[in-house]
């Protein structure tokens, strides 16, 4: 299902000159690998962010730590600044961001299976989280890589 939808976005960006990039935290680069799994790539894609760690997120994508210290890593605040942060360093058109926890494990209030998107395009930003549930973090991270390519399409229809 990735390589389809890697496809049409690449298909789409390249018919309409757009380039994209990603910050990937939780999926550690799968969505970037997805895209540049497809032959071609490289004319919508030049680079992409893996921030692991909250240090990385700031260093590399200007997450203020303000933001970090009040919502924690997994949030939708953190996620939209992800998504701005790469769009602003690849200069690309759009950019789509992932930050959750991909288990096992979690707590209470950050449960296994959340997942928190932002995207930032010349439109805007947005960003929502997902429940994916404690199904397993490689099904969490292959979820999250596929919502987030559907994402990248979703951007690049209305650009």
């Amino acid at each position: 299902m990735t390589q389809a939808l890697s496809e049409q976005l690449l298909a789409l960006a390249t018919d309409k000159r757009l380039t994209v990039t990603t910050a990937e935290s939780c999926t550690g680069g799968m969505v970037a690998a997805a895209i540049t799994d497809i032959a071609g790539s490289s004319t919508i894609f030049e680079r992409g962010f893996v921030t692991y760690s909250n240090q990385a997120k700031h260093d590399m994508l200007g997450v203020r730590t303000e933001t970090l210290d009040a919502f924690g890593a997994v949030s939708e605040e953190v996620a939209r600044e992800m998504a701005e942060g790469a769009r602003s360093a690849a200069n690309a058109d759009i950019a789509v961001a992932i930050s959750g926890i991909a288990g096992p494990g979690g707590s209470e209030f950050k449960p296994e299976g959340r997942v928190c998107f932002g995207w930032s395009s010349i439109q805007g930003t947005g960003s929502e989280t997902i429940e994916f549930g404690a199904i397993g973090r490689d099904k969490v991270r292959q979820a999250s890589t596929k919502h987030a390519l559907q994402k990248l399409l979703n951007a690049a229809t209305l650009l």
